[in-house]
C-alpha cells in the first residue's frame, strides 16, 4: 500500500516561523530594493506584507524521504547519495546573487526574486538536501517524458518542474485529500481529461498519460486568464478560486497583487515553483550531487488482451514483481483486466523476450487460482465502471461556520458533487452532520 504523504520539517518551517531578519539583510527586510555590486535587487513586496512568511506549502509536495529512498527505483535504479560536507559548509550565497541567478534562467514564467522565494529556495538547500538529490536522479527517468510533451505543447519548458512541488516526481503520490500521481490530479479533474480511474486502473498514476492530460489542463488554464502565473496558481487551487482572488482584488491580474486573496496554500505555490526551478538549475553551486542512474534500464510495451496478473509474469519468467509494478504504476492490484478491452504493459526489454518466448504459459500459470470464473464476469464490470465520480470515501464531520462551498473547497470537489453524493436537495446543512466526500 502507498504510504500516506506527509508534510516534514519544511511545513513547520513556513507556518511557524518569522524569518524576514535571518534570511535577508537589514536593508533588504526593511526596504523593497537594496544595491550590491553594481545591481539592484527588487523585492517585488508591497508594503503591505508583513515580515513572517505568510503561506502554506502543499502538504502533498514531500513524501517521507526514508520510504522514497527505499522505492525500486531508487534502489535499483540509482547510485547511493554522495556528500561533501566540507563544500556545503563553505556555501554563502548573496541576495544579490540569487537575484542575478533568477534573473539569467531563460524563462517565460517571471521569475521574481523576494523573502517567500528565498525561504522556500533554503528550505531545499538546506533541510532537504537529500530530497532534492533523489528529484535530480529521479528526472533522469521522468524528464524526458515530460519535456517531450511540454515541446509538442509549446508552453513554458519550465513548467516541467511542477511535479517537483506536486509529488517530488513520485508516480505513486497520493495526498490527504487523494490527489494521486506525478502531477496529483483530482478524480473529477483526472476524467475531465481522460484519465480512468476504477478498482483495477488508475491512469492518474500513469506517467505517460498523466503528463498528456496535465499539459493540456495547463493549456486550458493559460487560455483562460492569459498569465503563466495565475495558470499555475489555478493549477493548485483550481480556476474558480483564482477568478475569486481577481474579483476581490478589484480586477487585478498579477500574482503578487491578488495574493492575499488566494487560499493561503496556494500563496506558497508560485514561490516553491520558482525555488524549483532555482535549485534544479542551480544545485551544484550548492554542494548537491544527484542520485545517478546505474543501470539504464531500456524497456518496450506489449498490448495485453486477456486477464493478467503480475505474479504469472514473475512466477514464470523469474522476474522480479517489484520491478513490473514500479514500470506500471497504473495497475493498482497487480492486475491487467485485458478481457475487457486491451491495456499497454511496459516491461524491460530482456523481460519483453522472455514474456513472448513463455506467452502462452504466462497465461495459463495459476491461471484457475488468479481469476476464478465466478470473480471474472464481476472484475469486468468494476473495471469498467470509471463513470461514477467516485474515489476513496472519506466522512466529514460538519462544524459550526461550515457550508458547502468551504467544505468542497477543502476536498477539491464541487458542491454539486456534494449534494449528489448525499442525496440533498438543497445547501442547507447543520453542524454535527456527517457528509459523504470521494
Amino acid at each position: 500500500m502507498q504510504k500516506t504523504i506527509t508534510a516534514l520539517t519544511i511545513l513547520i518551517l513556513f507556518a511557524t516561523t518569522s524569518m524576514a531578519s535571518t534570511l535577508l539583510p537589514d536593508s533588504v527586510a526593511t526596504n523593497n530594493t537594496t544595491t550590491t555590486d553594481s545591481i539592484a535587487v527588487t523585492l517585488n513586496i508591497s508594503p503591505e506584507f508583513p515580515d513572517t512568511i505568510d503561506f502554506e506549502v502543499p502538504g502533498y509536495m514531500l513524501q517521507e524521504i526514508d520510504s522514497m529512498l527505499n522505492c525500486w527505483q531508487a534502489r535499483n535504479l540509482l547510485k547511493a547519495l554522495e556528500y561533501d560536507s566540507a563544500q556545503y559548509a563553505g556555501i554563502k550565497i548573496t541576495d544579490t546573487l540569487y537575484a542575478q541567478r533568477l534573473q539569467s534562467m531563460p524563462t517565460i514564467v517571471k521569475m521574481p526574486y523576494n523573502r517567500m522565494v528565498r525561504s522556500c529556495i533554503d528550505a531545499y538547500t538546506t533541510r532537504n538536501r537529500s530530497l532534492v538529490a533523489y528529484m535530480l536522479g529521479m528526472s533522469e527517468f521522468y524528464m524526458p517524458i515530460i519535456e517531450e510533451e511540454i515541446d509538442k505543447a509549446g508552453i513554458p519548458n519550465e513548467l516541467k518542474y511542477l511535479p517537483i512541488i506536486e509529488s517530488a516526481l513520485n508516480p505513486k503520490a497520493v495526498s490527504r485529500v487523494s490527489a494521486k500521481g506525478l502531477w496529483q490530479f483530482m478524480f473529477a479533474t483526472a476524467k475531465t481529461y481522460g484519465l480512468k480511474s476504477n478498482n483495477y486502473i488508475d491512469e492518474r498514476f500513469d506517467p505517460i498519460k498523466s503528463t498528456k492530460a496535465a499539459v493540456r489542463y495547463l493549456a486550458d488554464l493559460y487560455k483562460m486568464f492569459g498569465k503563466w502565473e495565475l495558470a499555475i496558481a489555478a493549477y493548485n487551487c483550481g480556476p474558480g478560486n483564482v477568478k475569486k482572488a481577481i474579483l476581490r482584488s478589484d480586477g487585478k491580474t498579477d500574482f503578487w497583487e491578488i495574493y492575499y486573496y488566494l487560499p493561503r496554500e496556494t500563496r506558497g505555490y508560485l514561490p516553491m515553483f520558482i525555488a524549483a526551478n532555482y535549485i534544479m538549475t542551480y544545485y551544484k553551486e550548492h554542494g548537491i550531487k544527484p542520485m545517478e542512474p546505474s543501470t539504464p534500464i531500456a524497456t518496450d510495451t506489449i498490448l495485453i488482451s486477456k486477464n493478467l496478473h503480475f505474479k504469472q509474469i514473475a512466477e514464470v519468467c523469474g522476474a522480479e514483481i517489484e520491478e513490473i509494478r514500479a514500470l506500471n504504476p497504473q495497475y493498482i492490484k497487480d492486475i491487467v483486466p485485458g478481457e475487457n478491452e486491451p491495456y499497454v504493459l511496459r516491461l524491460s526489454n530482456n523481460l519483453v523476450t522472455d514474456f513472448l518466448a513463455n506467452e502462452d504459459s504466462i497465461y495459463n500459470h495459476r491461471q484457475k487460482e488468479f481469476f476464478p470464473r465466478e470473480s471474472i464476469a464481476e472484475m469486468l464490470k468494476q473495471a469498467k465502471a470509471n463513470d461514477d465520480g467516485r474515489g476513496t470515501l472519506k466522512r466529514h464531520k460538519i462544524k459550526s461556520g461550515e457550508t458547502l462551498g468551504s467544505i468542497a473547497l477543502k476536498y477539491r470537489v464541487t458542491v454539486k458533487q456534494i449534494m449528489k453524493w448525499n442525496g440533498l436537495r438543497n445547501s442547507n446543512i447543520r453542524a454535527g452532520q456527517y457528509l459523504n466526500i470521494y
